[in-house]
């Protein structure tokens, strides 16, 4: 084996947690520690597989925090690297380059942080010649591709190019620093260590192209496994990329189906039945689910009006077994055209399906807007940090609290 390094990105210490705090201040604290438990274990990852440097492709930081706290302990697990010679590189993505605290925090001398502007570094790996390349963020935004500005591949060196980069302006993704699959390989890099979309991805070829994904979810639009990736290059110069998983929490829709159910005691029982089986499936220390329940029952209008007497059915499983988590109810239910309500509530019903409101139709847009204005700073973020995001949210919103509101007409006759 010639060498070996780790690469990460958009580890997110001291994100926020928006949506969670606001439900459950004990999830919201589970998964703020989890960033920072998740980055120790990459930590002892470099350690145990005694590799020659860790990337770190943006996003270490969330944003605007200040905390010292955090700032401390992200010292204090760079010097267990240092201490046993093993360097870090890191970039500045769009969330560090809003943090304070990522400009003013001294590391130990071990740990490069790439400026504004493209720089390398020609360094020496178990004795062979190693190039890393990289630019930071400058600011929060980066429209532009930054691509154009990086030095040519340095000859006789494995060339490693490290980047925070939208990558060919991916759906649900404001353009940060976008750049297209097929010039990242003409470069003439070995490996590009890419950091800011949060789902893995991996380009094998002459020159490598990874995009490791959030190494540690932070709500339920990040469920499934995450993962780092770790990089062995062999004497004959090929790779082997593993896929390793350290996250200490994991999201998961998990998907209850209740077609046919017409006895609601059932339906609790389907819930309980599925949530114990998530855990059952789940080998890591905490999983957080959020039951989705499907189907055509006649309990549809029952449930919409009772979801928090389900929430509470699958929170008293989940306290039970001590590391479940129920993060909330999910509603996809259809009541079938021969059980939908009739009379006034009936027809109001069919009007708002047939009428439907796009979330960004004017009304809606303004109350949006009011909204997000008379929020918190730190929370204004709840709805998405994108148009497609937010856009999801409001459509789901609106149409789960029609459903609560034609539930409830329909408890009171009508």
């Amino acid at each position: 084996m010639a060498f070996k390094f780790v690469h990460t990105a958009d580890i997110h210490l001291d994100s926020p947690l928006k949506s969670l705090a606001l439900r459950d201040e004990g999830l919201a604290e589970l998964v703020g520690n989890a960033t920072r438990a998740t980055f120790s274990r990459i930590v002892d990852l470099c350690l145990s597989e005694e590799v020659q440097a860790l990337l770190i492709a943006g996003d270490l930081y969330d944003g605007g925090q200040t905390s010292m706290k955090t700032a401390r302990f992200l010292a204090q697990e760079m010097e267990r690297l240092a201490a046993e010679g093993i360097p870090a590189f890191v970039i500045r993505g769009n969330h560090d380059a809003a943090s304070k605290i990522s400009r003013e925090l001294t590391l130990p001398d071990s740990v490069t942080v790439f400026p504004g502007k493209a720089n390398v570094i020609e360094t020496t790996w178990a004795g062979h010649a190693v190039a890393v390349h990289g630019i930071s963020f400058r600011d929060p935004h980066a429209p532009e591709t930054l691509l154009d500005r990086f030095r040519p591949p340095v000859r006789g060196a494995f060339n490693i190019g490290l980047l925070h980069t939208s990558l060919g302006r991916a759906h649900g993704h404001d353009p940060y620093a976008p750049c297209a699959l097929s010039d990242l390989q003409a470069t003439g890099f070995d490996y590009w260590a890419l950091g800011h979309l949060h789902q893995r991805a991996v380009y094998p070829g002459a020159t490598t192209v990874v995009m490791p994904g959030i190494p540690q979810g932070r709500d339920i639009g990040e469920a499934g496994v995450k993962s780092v990736t770790l990089v062995s290059i062999a004497d004959d110069g090929s790779l082997d990329l593993a896929e390793r998983h350290l996250a200490v929490v994991r999201f998961e829709r998990l998907p209850v189906e209740c077609s046919h159910l017409s006895d609601w005691h059932d339906l609790v029982e389907a819930l309980k039945h599925a949530t114990r089986a998530a855990q059952r499936d789940h080998a890591g220390e905490h999983l957080i689910v959020r039951p989705v329940l499907n189907g055509e029952t006649p309990l549809a209008w029952r449930v919409g009006r009772d979801a928090d007497v389900l929430h509470a059915e699958a929170q008293a499983v989940a306290e039970q077994i001590g590391t479940l988590w129920i993060d909330k109810i999910e509603v996809a239910l259809d009541t079938g055209a021969t059980t939908s309500p009739g009379g006034a509530v009936g027809e109001l019903a069919r009007i708002i399906e047939q009428a439907g409101m796009p979330p960004d139709a004017p009304a809606v847009q303004a109350e949006v807007d009011r909204l997000l204005k008379h929020l918190p700073r730190e929370l204004r973020g709840l709805l998405g940090d994108s148009e497609e995001q937010t856009a999801a949210a409001i459509t789901e919103a609106m149409q789960q609290g029609a459903m609560e509101v034609l539930a409830r007409l329909e408890e009171n006759g009508g």
